[in-house]
């Protein structure tokens, strides 16, 4: 009972351990990126600068808001650029507990979540804002000058890069759907119509509405679907005996999953 007790312990100290360094690297970047606060801002704030009015900028309604807007939005860089340092605590501190097969299998799980999260957020800023902000700027009337407030803005692009950066992650979800035997690639194969409707009724729920980003994360969902099916067969299990598709492991095959198992 008491070293049950004490190795708790020494789990939660590691735990308290891993999240200091984490977050103590979050605070140094967030510290060296301080001085560029405003930089940092502009170059979010770029992609609508570059469809509005000559001369227009955006208007900040808040007394405060110029001040923590540009800091706000420094946190979150500074958390994206941390990423790397946020992954390996992590990973060392469940390292220890997995099988060796477990450990081949979660880290490029994490690596390809990551990289994925990352690679919608780049995806939703270098090609969709450019896209929606200038469908929006030609629909607007003559007669309106567009003057967005920044902490709005702030918001949008925020729905927008969760939304982008968790849409990415559909390969990783039909993997591990398939990786635990959830459902086959069979059975997905078959709904994949209505995958298609879903990422449509998605992409309507969490974008503006114009068809135009609609079909930017849309698309993208259906594609990485696919890519996802192509994925699951490298981590499908075979078919069970009651199935007749089942064919039988042989001798070498089951003396090298005996091994990996003892391993």
């Amino acid at each position: 009972m008491a070293d049950n007790q004490e190795t708790f312990i020494s789990h939660l100290i590691e735990l308290r351990d891993r999240l200091l360094r984490s977050s103590l690297a979050v605070l140094i970047i967030f510290g060296c990126l301080m001085p560029w606060a405003g930089t940092v801002y502009d170059f979010l704030a770029q992609p609508m600068m570059a469809h509005l009015p000559a001369g227009t900028k955006m208007i900040a309604t808040g007394v405060v808001t110029p001040f923590m807007v540009p800091i706000k939005v420094t946190l979150m860089a500074a958390l994206i650029l941390a990423l790397p340092v946020i992954l390996y605590q992590a990973w060392a501190f469940v390292a220890p507990g997995l099988y060796a097969h477990e450990k081949k299998f979660a880290l490029p799980l994490v690596v390809g979540s990551t990289s994925l999260f990352l690679l919608g957020i780049a995806f939703c800023y270098y090609f969709v804002f450019g896209t929606v902000f200038k469908f929006i700027s030609e629909f607007a009337p003559a007669s309106i000058t567009p003057a967005p407030d920044i902490e709005q803005y702030l918001n949008f692009v925020m729905t927008m890069f969760l939304a982008f950066g968790v849409t990415f992650e559909v390969p990783v979800v039909v993997v591990l759907l398939v990786k635990f035997n959830l459902v086959s690639v069979e059975k997905l194969r078959e709904i994949r119509p209505y995958a298609i409707v879903g990422a449509f009724v998605i992409a309507a729920v969490v974008t503006p509405p114009d068809i135009t980003s609609q079909i930017m994360l849309a698309v993208p969902m259906c594609l990485l679907f696919e890519l996802g099916l192509l994925l699951a067969r490298f981590v499908a299990k075979p078919a069970q005996p009651g199935n007749s598709d089942y064919v039988p492991p042989s001798d070498e095959e089951m003396a090298r999953e005996l091994d990996r198992t003892e391993k």
